[in-house]
């Protein structure tokens, strides 16, 4: 074989190893996790620096794409050129441009295209610290052309309008927040965490708050032996005082305060309660929790649509919804979903309906108006419930166990096996 034919295969073979790594570049970099990236950058270690360089390249996503498209369609277009000057060379013009055109169009698909970026989606961020130098290069050489594509990228983005929008929809955040867990980023607690607060922003005081047949409170007429007892009774640190009804509450009294009082004997009683917080039923939870802050109180009265008392939210309740149940020395820990036998559960139905489909693998139901399980049972046996009432739900079947004042406690929940 004469030197030029020579010279020509090794250019092939080059056009080939460069088209290969500019595509595994676009795989690694397309694919690498930016959170790993961030804590390589952490660490302190040697790989911290190209890590830094690995991000910043990653920030101009854009310019580095358009530099890889650039130069593998340069690449390319070169070693078609010299394989048929070299094919032709060989075995004559007839046979010569066909059988160029199928050995590269097969070396670049496997050798140049399938196979790096393949090796590169396994280890994105090993071969993303591995090229960064190298192709920090390349842009840097491709800048005259990357500056072009931006100007004309603006000119098409004021032609054509994107329907979509960028905002990050919450499905997006749960599979995000799946991969890392997956990744190994984060354990089940952790996700339960980040679940938690993407749910918190769309919860309201409704959603959450404790309803008004469970408030416990005491008269402003109340001797302090019957709020002392109350105290005691209930382990509760603060009450709502009330006039008349509970729909007229007038003040919240802290067990702090009124002990105090009683021993220190210094003035009315009335003078230990502090005004109430009253805020609508819609009030999202994010935008109480910073109220409750601000006005430094730790209770909150949720007034219905006719001035009465639909239930009351703390703090407590709030925080709960981020990190779980709070428990204390004092607390009786209730088990709301329990397996009491084979496909067959005791459930408390103060719990959320999301947590019950949770606990049973179901998908949320978008037609299931309540929050609670017991609001869900009423509605779907659209009456009164009553002990032994039951109804079918998908492969369930839902037995209503206990009541009280017209609402439901408890219930058994049975997962039928489908055939």
């Amino acid at each position: 074989m004469d030197p030029d034919s020579l010279f020509s295969l090794f250019i092939i073979v080059l056009m080939i190893v460069m088209g290969a790594f500019f595509s595994a570049t676009e795989t690694a970099f397309s694919a690498l996790n930016r959170v790993r990236m961030k804590s390589i950058v952490d660490e302190g270690t040697k790989r911290s620096k190209r890590a830094e360089l690995v991000l910043r390249l990653h920030d101009g996503f854009d310019k580095l794409l358009s530099t890889l498209l650039i130069l593998n369609n340069v690449v390319t277009l070169i070693a078609a050129a010299v394989s048929t000057l070299f094919f032709v060379r060989q075995f004559g013009e007839e046979l010569g441009a066909p059988l160029s055109t199928v050995t590269l169009t097969v070396l670049i698909v496997f050798l140049g295209d399938l196979t790096p970026k393949s090796l590169a989606k396994e280890s994105p961020e090993y071969y993303a610290l591995m090229c960064a130098p190298l192709l920090n290069v390349f842009v840097w050489l491709c800048s005259p052309v990357n500056y072009l594509f931006s100007k004309w990228k603006i000119v098409l983005s004021r032609v054509i309008t994107a329907a979509e929008t960028d905002r990050m929809t919450d499905d997006e955040l749960y599979s995000y927040v799946e991969v890392a867990q997956d990744d190994g980023l984060l354990d089940e607690d952790g996700r339960q965490l980040l679940d938690n607060a993407i749910e918190f922003k769309d919860l309201r005081a409704i959603d959450i708050l404790t309803p008004r047949v469970d408030l416990v409170g005491i008269s402003e007429d109340a001797s302090e032996a019957e709020i002392a007892r109350t105290f005691i009774d209930t382990e509760y640190s603060r009450l709502p005082v009330y006039r008349e009804t509970i729909d007229q509450i007038v003040g919240v009294v802290h067990m702090r305060d009124f002990f105090k009082h009683t021993v220190d004997r210094d003035g009315a009683l009335s003078g230990i309660f502090v005004p109430p917080v009253f805020v609508a039923p819609t009030i999202m939870i994010s935008e109480l929790f910073k109220q409750l802050q601000t006005q430094k109180s730790h209770f909150a009265i949720v007034a219905d649509e006719y001035g009465g008392t639909a239930g009351i939210i703390t703090l407590e309740d709030i925080l709960e919804e981020l990190v779980g149940d709070i428990w204390d020395e004092s607390d009786e820990i209730i088990v709301e979903f329990e397996e009491i036998e084979e496909d067959r559960h005791k459930v408390v139905c103060s719990a959320y309906v999301k947590d019950l489909f949770s606990y049973l693998n179901l998908p949320e139901d978008p037609e299931v108006e309540s929050t609670t399980v017991s609001g869900w049972i009423m509605d779907k046996l659209e009456k009164v419930p009553e002990d032994g009432d039951s109804f079918t739900f998908e492969n369930l079947n839902v037995s209503v166990h206990k009541t009280e004042n017209r609402r439901v406690l408890e219930c058994i929940v049975t997962v039928r096996s489908e055939v």
